[in-house]
């Protein structure tokens, strides 16, 4: 679980990333600490040369082997005047494995030599050429053991490791608890800030207060905030909406009502022999034909959602056929005419009530705005099939739709599309369409008439609709 926190697994990256880097560094410095320890020995071994310089030679067998055991070496040959002379000397226990000039020795060849001979266990003779100190001569050459030196070089290496361990843990236990306090704590904040306000987003006492120092915290937080407080705002914007719709809801009911009553008692003023009366009650009788229509569109859309449509496969043209002889019967005053262009075996897969609603608001539409006008007009209801679905269109030449109905298309009491209308027959349809996958779009509108489209997905025919 540790593992998988921010804080754990920058923990272990620092540790890793740090021993990396002390690798990167110990592999010249076991190199340099190679040339140091043979250079010390070349030293040593020239000391040891100009002691027998001083007695002309003069020393004997255990002195000699005092002076070599004293710097390390096996044989000392020192160059002088284009002499080459052995100064000390003794048994050699083994050919000689390898020479190494440290001269004009690289830094690719010095550490290429180091880490074979750190990589090599075995006890081996080697020969060194170097450059004696204070140039006391044209060059000194020793042979020494490896023993010792790979010894040495150990001892090194793990000193080295252990402190690079030691400065790691620090490191990575310093950066762990800054991380801790800079970053976790405050993510850790926000955290517990949106579980808060998501328990109770319309309380704004829960809205994050910023307060990172940190600069993209301080943004991520600031960020958080607006979103809170405007979220916030449309929760209580909504639930106002939704009590005002209830309100709505239940003044429509009764309204509805009472002007079920009135209208009732409004067909029967129709039949009046008065002539005033007669004058009056057309109107009388439309103006509350629409206040039911609009109480009846209100509460239907008050509902908390449309049910699901019940898909079959249903013939197109008779529902078709219905839709206009209805609105024939409603345009008798009218110079109106009616076409279908539905091919009469067109089959497709639908709601047949929730489709007979969404096609009799836009043909009813497009007939009240054609007699909006007083003039003359024609409604079309067209339909084809393709590998896709089916595309229903209502079209007519009426006057096309205002501006404010064209910016605020299928919104409820925004987008109507005449005077005094409510909007919510665009916005019904849109929804049943939606319902059905599909979607409802305005093709095109202006002074030549308006075009509205229903396209339905074809979707998979279960066995059951088959046998439809």
């Amino acid at each position: 679980m540790f593992l998988n926190s921010l804080s754990g697994r920058f923990l272990l990256l620092t540790a890793a990333f740090v021993m990396l880097a002390e690798v990167l560094i110990f592999v010249p410095s076991i190199a340099r600490y190679r040339e140091d320890f043979l250079l010390s020995r070349l030293e040593r071994a020239q000391i040891a040369s100009l002691a027998l310089l001083a007695t002309d030679g003069m020393i004997d067998d255990k002195l000699e082997a005092e002076l070599l055991e004293n710097a390390g070496v096996l044989n000392v040959v020192l160059r002088r005047d284009e002499m080459r002379q052995l100064m000390l000397s003794s048994p050699i226990p083994a050919p000689i494995h390898a020479t190494f000039d440290l001269r004009d020795a690289g830094a690719f060849e010095l550490i290429r030599d180091a880490l074979a001979c750190l990589l090599d266990p075995r006890d081996q003779v080697i020969r060194v050429i170097g450059n004696p100190v204070q140039s006391a001569g044209l060059l000194i050459e020793v042979t020494m053991k490896t023993d010792e030196m790979r010894d040495e070089m150990v001892r090194y290496g793990l000193r080295i490791l252990l402190l690079s361990a030691v400065i790691s843990g620090v490191t990575a236990l310093l950066l762990f608890l800054s991380v801790r306090r800079l970053l976790v704590t405050p993510i850790h904040r926000v955290v517990a800030a949106m579980q808060s306000y998501a328990a109770a987003p319309e309380d704004a006492r829960r809205i994050i207060v910023p307060t990172a120092k940190v600069l993209e915290l301080r943004e991520a937080e600031d960020a958080l905030q607006s979103l809170q407080k405007d979220l916030t705002g449309a929760l209580r914007q909504k639930e106002r909406l939704a009590q005002l719709g209830a309100a709505v809801a239940k003044i429509s009911h009764d309204l509805r009502n009472i002007l079920t009553t009135a209208q009732l008692f409004a067909d029967r003023m129709d039949q009046s022999q008065d002539p005033a009366v007669q004058r009056a009650a057309p109107k009388l009788v439309a103006s509350i034909s629409r206040a039911v229509s609009l109480c009846e569109s209100t509460l239907a859309f008050g509902k908390a959602e449309e049910p699901a449509p019940q898909l079959k496969h249903i013939a197109l043209a008779p529902i078709i056929h219905d839709v206009i002889e209805n609105e024939r019967l409603a345009a008798q005053s009218d110079d109106i005419s009616f076409a279908e262009d539905v091919p009469a075996g067109l089959f497709l897969r639908a709601d047949p009530e929730q489709l007979h609603r969404v096609i009799s608001n836009l043909v009813r539409n497009a007939r009240q705005a054609i007699a909006a006008t007083g003039k003359e007009g024609e409604v079309c209801v067209g339909a084809d099939e393709s590998d896709q679905g089916w595309t229903l269109t209502v079209t007519d030449t009426g006057p096309g739709l205002p501006p404010k109905a064209r910016e605020y298309l299928f919104q409820p009491f925004q987008g109507g599309t005449r005077k005094g209308g409510s909007g919510l027959g665009l916005a019904i349809s849109a929804d049943l369409v939606r319902g059905h996958g599909g979607k409802l779009d305005l093709l095109r509108t202006g002074p030549d008439g308006t075009a509205f489209a229903i396209f339905l997905p074809k979707a998979v025919v279960s066995p059951d609709d088959a046998q439809i």
